[in-house]
């Protein structure tokens, strides 16, 4: 990706389900702090008023019939970007954690390394909110997993919020894991040959409302990540 910045088309995907308390907000900081990118909300069939709160606002939304789910709802996201022509697509998620002043700084970077994905990080300068301690017991094991399989050190392969090139919008358009499919993604990425970095952010306590994901269900997608993860190095 050659191109300068101010030249590529560049789309913020946002999934939401659920995300009421949080969703104006999200949008609001996304215009005041990330000139330059369109975003598109995909509404995971919230069962709150995030449909209503969009439609209110006259924001860009995608109204899932069925819930997908976060991974379906993302892909969505790159199906949308990916056939709308657009060069760069990053995940924000729409509960008010990811913080849009980085965006900007993350494509500068994609574009001057020519690389195909950029995550941010929380854990670089490990400023900001760092998560739960039960949620940084299962980002240390999937990191020090992914450091096995591909040599490569990801501080934080639970991330949200990555920017992708055109190159990875196509493929993940197209196949794209359905359930906590951040670390997932970040392997099939790393294991072939793409070129992936981290730079450091900042990220926020949720805005409002409840995480979907609790103790009992962080068990279950370790287990089963981690399972889709070694299915996979073994067909290849």
């Amino acid at each position: 990706m050659q191109r300068e910045q101010k030249t590529l088309k560049k789309l913020i995907i946002i999934p939401a389900y659920n995300e009421e308390e949080n969703i104006e907000n999200t949008i609001q900081s996304i215009k005041e702090q990330a000139g330059g990118f369109d975003y598109i909300i995909i509404n995971d069939c919230s069962t709150d008023k995030t449909r209503e709160i969009c439609e209110a606002n006259s924001f860009k939304v995608i109204n899932l019939p069925i819930n997908l789910g976060i991974g379906g709802a993302v892909q969505t996201g790159y199906m949308y970007a990916y056939q709308r022509g657009y060069d760069v697509a990053v995940q924000v998620d729409g509960d008010g954690q990811h913080d849009p002043e980085f965006l900007n700084v993350m494509c500068e970077y994609l574009v001057k390394y020519d690389l195909d994905m950029v995550i941010g990080s929380r854990f670089i300068e490990k400023q900001g909110f760092q998560s739960s301690a039960m949620r940084r017991v299962g980002i240390c094991f999937f990191s020090k997993l992914i450091y096995w399989l591909t040599g490569t050190r990801i501080t934080d392969p639970t991330s949200g919020l990555r920017m992708i090139g055109r190159n990875v919008m196509r493929i993940f358009s197209k196949d794209y894991p359905r359930d906590y499919p951040e670390p997932e993604s970040v392997v099939f990425a790393l294991r072939n040959k793409m070129k992936v970095k981290e730079i450091p952010v900042v990220m926020h306590e949720r805005g409002g409302g409840v995480s979907s994901i609790s103790v009992k269900k962080s068990i279950y997608y370790m287990i089963k990540v981690t399972l889709a993860i070694l299915i996979e190095r073994i067909r290849k």
